[in-house]
């Protein structure tokens, strides 16, 4: 497997020389654009107003604009002399548990290998899974500096990037002043416990990719793309009735005896 990039952990005055390799690959099918007269294949050409029709990637240089239409040039000499050695490695300054950690500022995930100081790995693999903890850092991959967690999961250390606090960005979600029921919040706790079981990523497979993928293969075979079926929708009905209706059909309904409900004030209609 390629490597994405190459750095070194550093634990105190231990340093281990490791690579980081992606944990997931694409599997998404691709498209080409193609001119609708012809069927030909569109292509994009690098240009600008005053450029020749076809700007060889040795002619172009990164540009940071400071003011409208004015720009300056740096070179990738330039960018990588700015990296201190800190920036290089990947430096842990703390730990903490996973669970403080929200899962909003998680972005890419890389396998980390040792490249030499096989042993000071694997001490460092095993405390953090001994004891449960992730470790925080910063380090420069490419040309951004990131905040990463390392974490021992299952024999391997994964390397998480996240997101900066000020990345994060506020909720447009504007506060609900509707009151929930004692019996709505029940029956809907319920249903959660229901439907509650083990997480099996098996389980999960990308059912669009596969239509797509028989609608190409039809295409190709001169043959017309079936057409998928239509699930109807459940006409509006009051949420008390929707919960219900629910909790008889969830995971283990059948063996959980469904407690009686006390007369509470009618719901407002919702879509389901």
């Amino acid at each position: 497997m390629p490597f994405s990039y190459k750095s070194a952990i550093s634990f105190g005055l231990v340093y281990v020389p490791v690579t980081l390799h992606i944990t997931t690959k694409s599997r998404d099918i691709g498209f080409n654009m193609l001119y609708k007269k012809t069927g030909e294949r569109i292509r994009y050409q690098k240009t600008c107003e005053n450029c020749p029709p076809h700007v060889a990637t040795d002619d172009i240089v990164k540009g940071f604009q400071y003011e409208k239409g004015k720009y300056i040039t740096i070179t990738d000499k330039e960018i990588d002399a700015i990296k201190s050695a800190k920036d290089k490695s990947i430096e842990i300054s703390q730990f903490v548990n996973l669970d403080e950690i929200d899962p909003i500022y998680f972005e890419k995930s890389y396998y980390v290998n040792p490249k030499g100081a096989e042993k000071a790995f694997k001490l460092i693999l095993e405390s953090l899974a001994s004891e449960n903890k992730v470790g925080i850092a910063k380090t420069v991959l490419g040309q951004k500096e990131q905040v990463v967690a390392l974490r021992a999961m299952g024999g391997n250390m994964i390397l998480y990037t996240m997101h900066f606090y000020d990345e994060i960005q506020k909720s447009p979600a504007t506060t609900i002043e509707e009151k929930i029921t004692n019996d709505e919040l029940r029956l809907a706790k319920q249903i959660i416990n229901n439907m509650t079981k083990p997480f099996d990523p098996k389980k999960y497979k990308d059912e669009y990719r596969e239509r797509l993928s028989k609608a190409i293969e039809a295409k190709i075979n001169g043959q017309s793309v079936k057409r998928a079926s239509v699930t109807k929708t459940a006409k509006i009905i009051n949420l008390m009735d929707a919960l219900k209706a629910t909790v008889a059909t969830s995971g283990e309904a059948s063996k959980k005896k469904v407690e009686p409900i006390k007369k509470s004030t009618p719901s407002k209609k919702v879509a389901s």
